[in-house]
């Protein structure tokens, strides 16, 4: 839902497996709103569900300020920092009508939460990486006089956060877009849709990006009159820009920045949110078919399928390469923000004994220093199916343990396998009890 997104930002959506019998089948547009998944009807239970109940009993309350509404009590109430705004100006998004380069639209974010707030806009929008249900989207009404109540939003998000752009599962797409002088965007001029294996130079057409990143290029920063190409002379005006003032009021946000290292994590963060969501529909979808296929068949309960098998393997596979950061890009020059998103990032933890935690940045060639996904410590990721998490951890164990030596784990060195096994051991229970140190007694 948010680079060049529909409900929540600029240019943002996000991925799938399959639910039937067969690995990469695919999810039909509406596979998700029946059983096991039930994504419609299901009640979430979720952060933002918890919020509600805490409003409704009058536990808490959010207070409305002009300009920003509820936003502010907002995103204190569910900790998500103002240092990970980020600033997105092309018209991609459900309050389209509010955003232009003058007035970008504002996108907040934590671990498993994304706000998106607008100028005058109607509603803030929220989406959720929800533990059983993938992404679920809610909206919360600005005006002063409404008590605060989050609508469950379904089938008008999952038009675009539920087909082919996020592989038919709930979900985001990140994206950038080549954006005119109004925001709209050029589509005949094409866009991408990023994560953390985008090349630099096709990544945050429509967003404000503000940082240092030297000689590289991206899209950032600028509007288009069509696709540049190789033989254009290089317009440099959007490229390690630390000031946003010369092309917005930035005094209309809480923030003055659209920090480039937040940006690089939304990307990361948002494609293994879908990977999540894909692996655990897939593997749910398989168990449940299989114990109904049992039953019709007469087979004992548990009996093993080996197209249940074949499932799970896959989807065990997807999320081992999207953690480990299969094909992540590779910075050519250091790169740097401008706002304190990166230091209350890191400041998270968790840590092991050594001081080292997966949230520890490189930026000099890479984005983390320790290449694993934080995502491992989400509630999504412990509410996948338990079967599928044994066999996540045996192909990690693979990996890290140097038994799979194949070309696409090539970017993992020695040193990167033992620390990131060495760090998971100590700060994420659940990992293979082979991977913690033996006791000297």
């Amino acid at each position: 839902m948010l680079s060049s997104v529909r409900f929540l930002g600029v240019s943002f959506t996000v991925l799938c497996a399959s639910c039937g019998l067969t690995p990469h089948q695919g999810f039909a547009q509406d596979d998700f709103d029946r059983e096991p998944i039930a994504y419609a009807r299901t009640t979430p239970v979720n952060a933002i569900s918890r919020l509600q109940e805490r409003l409704d009993a009058g536990d808490l309350t959010l207070d409305w300020e002009p300009g920003a509404g509820y936003l502010r009590d907002l995103l204190t109430a569910l900790d998500v920092p103002v240092s990970s705004q980020l600033l997105v100006f092309s018209k991609t998004s459900l309050q389209r009508h509010r955003i232009n380069p003058r007035t970008p639209r504002a996108i907040y974010f934590n671990d498993d939460i994304y706000i998106g707030y607008c100028q005058q806009g109607d509603v803030l929008e929220v989406s959720i990486a929800d533990p059983q249900l993938g992404t679920v989207f809610y909206t919360l009404d600005q005006a002063a006089a409404v008590e605060p109540e989050f609508l469950r939003q379904t089938d008008n998000c999952l038009i675009c956060h539920g087909g082919s752009q996020t592989r038919n599962v709930p979900g985001h797409v990140v994206r950038s877009v080549y954006p005119d002088a109004s925001g709209q965007p050029l589509l005949a001029s094409g866009s991408y849709r990023t994560d953390h294996a985008t090349p630099l130079n096709h990544r945050w057409g429509g967003w404000y990006v503000t940082g240092l990143h030297s000689s590289q290029t991206h899209l950032g920063n600028r509007i288009y009159h069509g696709r540049p190409d190789d033989s254009s002379p290089l317009d440099d005006s959007g490229y390690n820009v630390t000031d946003l003032a010369q092309r917005i009021r930035t005094s209309a946000y809480l923030s003055a920045h659209s920090d480039l290292v937040a940006l690089l994590v939304l990307e990361h963060q948002a494609g293994g949110h879908n990977a999540l969501t894909r692996a655990a529909f897939d593997s749910r979808s398989a168990l449940y078919r299989e114990d109904r296929l049992n039953t019709e068949l007469k087979e004992p309960p548990g009996h093993r399928w080996e197209s249940t098998l074949t499932i799970l393997d896959s989807s065990a596979q997807l999320l081992v390469d999207y953690f480990l950061m299969r094909n992540a890009v590779t910075f050519t020059e250091p790169v740097s923000g401008t706002s304190t998103f990166a230091a209350d990032f890191v400041r998270q933890g968790p840590r092991d004994s050594a001081g080292r935690s997966l949230r520890d940045f490189d930026l000099q060639t890479r984005l983390f220093r320790y290449p694993c996904s934080y995502l491992v410590y989400t509630a999504s990721f412990d509410a996948l199916p338990a079967e599928l998490r044994q066999r996540f951890w045996q192909k990690m164990d693979d990996v890290l343990s140097g038994r799979d030596s194949s070309s696409k784990f090539e970017h993992l060195s020695t040193a990167d396998r033992q620390a990131v096994r060495e760090i998971l051991a100590e700060t994420k229970p659940g990992t293979p009890e082979t991977w913690k140190p033996k006791s000297s007694e």
